[in-house]
């Protein structure tokens, strides 16, 4: 008889395992980053030293918790639940600090976005960008119509069409401007923080789920420890899970 109660060391590989995927697949998304920066390196694209750490943490602890798991041994079961508590704080404050960051962001995008506009809108590549912007995500100006200046673009014109299920909002154009009778009511700069803010959120919910998961290896992992030194201790068979 194993020192482990079966139900729990099956579930405890089983989710080692599913992790180990998952840490394959990070490893495999890192190759194809990193080539996608490597031919970018001249623009200056940020590094992916991170994410190559993270992937291959990933997939070494996974292979960690499987080794410990099958083999019923204490010290990597100890080991493993060390990497555990870490990986639960790492992810934590990384958590937080996407939190914070994404609150700076939001509170600077809505104070400087009229002096960030001005010069922007000087730039005849910027505004052709900025009409795209307007007909896929129907906004209107980066920070407000009278970004145009007197003429508003028909790009802004608004409709009673609805937009992904969700009616369309409109409003009367900035008086003493030509253009479109009915403008969008939402500006991009918003449209744009949106879009920012759901990867932000999503990014989110990736560090607090990992840290949540971490949290949990960190509980089966002590109740599989506890196992196995009551075992050691009586010479006893593995336990019933009712006795914990």
């Amino acid at each position: 008889m194993g020192k482990i109660n079966g139900c729990l060391k099956c579930l405890f590989i089983f989710f080692n395992v599913l992790f180990a995927i998952i840490g394959c697949l990070l490893i495999f998304g890192a190759v194809k980053a990193t080539s996608i920066s490597y031919q970018l390196s001249a623009f200056g694209t940020p590094g992916l030293g991170w994410m190559w750490v993270f992937a291959i943490g990933v997939l070494g602890i996974s292979c960690l918790g499987i080794y410990a798991g099958c083999a019923e041994k204490g010290i990597a079961l100890k080991i493993f639940a060390g990497f555990m508590g870490v990986g639960m704080v790492i992810m934590l404050i990384f958590g937080i600090v996407v939190v914070v960051t994404r609150n700076k962001i939001r509170d600077d995008f809505k104070n400087t976005s009229a002096e960030i506009a001005k010069p922007l809108m000087e730039d005849e590549g910027m505004r052709q960008l900025l009409q795209g912007i307007q007909a896929s995500a129907q906004c209107c100006g980066l920070s407000s119509a009278s970004d145009w200046g007197s003429e508003i673009p028909e790009s802004c014109e608004c409709s009673s069409r609805s937009h992904f299920g969700l009616p369309t909002k409109c409003r009367a154009k900035p008086a003493g401007t030509q253009g479109p009778s009915q403008i969008y009511e939402q500006t991009c700069g918003d449209a744009i923080f949106s879009w920012v803010d759901m990867l932000m959120k999503i990014i989110m919910g990736f560090f607090f789920g990992f840290s949540i998961t971490a949290l949990l290896g960190l509980v089966v992992s002590f109740l599989m420890i506890h196992q196995v030194k009551r075992h050691d201790s009586t010479g006893g068979a593995s336990m019933a899970m009712k006795g914990y």
